[in-house]
């Protein structure tokens, strides 16, 4: 028994160096990117298109950008980021959605592309969920964050231009985010209103931020949550920003200007099989969690759209 305590400091020392090592290149990724020493690229890999959904020929009725969770580490769909992904080209054709925005690389460089990652990735890939997490704290952190905005912003922005939108168009731009994309969505408002000028809608699903960003930009902000999501309610806990007596907050501005609702998804979790993504896990009328988030989001967007044409 002896040994089992020695063991127990050996594996947090080694966790904490592994941290330590994380938020340093997290750091170092975005100082890169500020000074100039690289450039984020905007190319995608051969045959991958910059939108899908909506004919690229015809105008669509909104752009949809989709800026998934932790898990994201290439151009390609997550497993579950491409169900939801799917399920809404599916289900709204005059959509035209892209998903392949980096939103924990300044330099828009997924990490399937770095062969250091890759090789952990057969061996350690905690470290990669690790990595995407220490950037949503780099994202959040007040030091950061401006040049975060900045760096992502324009990536979605260009991402947006390449997919076929133009500027001063009133085209809607949608921005869905799950989880730690949240964070990134909310940095992005002011980015993309200088970019591109366009009327944005964000909608959260399980989102953690800090609340920190300034929304005044953004038309609306759609939360979609549930009872039994800890994970986005730990971010309400442990960001002050999002606590309502912080009042200057951008949070809290919005919501007191009337721009925050709130959807219950009860009883979906954040991961797992029940998550709100999930096609396992069925509601009292038959339909899956995904079909349900799905089916919200879908509707968001449409009265959204519809009541921006009436304008």
């Amino acid at each position: 028994m002896s040994g089992f305590p020695v063991l127990v400091v050996v594996l947090l020392g080694v966790f904490g160096l592994v941290l330590l090592a994380e938020a340093l290149l997290a750091r170092y990724e975005l100082m890169a990117y500020t000074a100039g020493w690289r450039a984020a690229t905007s190319e995608l890999p051969p045959g991958m298109p910059y939108a899908r959904g909506a004919d690229p020929g015809r105008p669509a009725r909104a752009y949809l950008v989709y800026l998934d969770g932790i898990g994201k580490r290439r151009f390609g769909d997550t497993r579950d980021g491409g169900r939801l992904v799917q399920a809404l080209i599916a289900a709204a054709p005059e959509l035209r959605v892209l998903g392949q925005v980096q939103p924990y690389s300044p330099l828009a460089d997924p990490l399937v592309n770095r062969p250091v990652w890759e090789w952990l990735r057969h061996r350690v890939e905690l470290v990669l969920f690790l990595h995407n997490v220490m950037q949503i704290f780099v994202a959040a952190d007040h030091r950061y964050r401006p040049l975060y905005n900045r760096a992502v912003g324009a990536q979605i922005a260009d991402q947006l231009t390449l997919a076929g939108y133009r500027a001063d168009s009133a085209v809607p731009v949608v921005l869905l985010s799950y989880s730690g994309g949240a964070q990134v969505a909310t940095g992005a408002v002011e980015e993309l209103r200088a970019h591109l000028r366009a009327p944005l809608l964000l909608i959260t699903l399980g989102g953690f931020h800090n609340g920190a960003n300034d929304l005044t930009g953004a038309h609306h902000l759609h939360q979609l949550t549930s009872a039994g999501d800890w994970i986005e309610r730990s971010g309400a806990w442990i960001f002050p920003q999002r606590w309502r007596w912080w009042s200057g907050s951008g949070w809290n501005r919005a919501r007191r200007a009337g721009k925050i609702t709130v959807h219950r998804l009860d009883p979906a979790t954040h991961v797992g099989r029940g998550s709100y993504i999930s096609r396992e896990a069925r509601l009292p009328d038959g339909r899956s969690h995904l079909e349900r988030t799905a089916e919200t989001v879908i509707a968001l967007i449409r009265a959204h759209y519809g009541a921006h044409h009436d304008r």
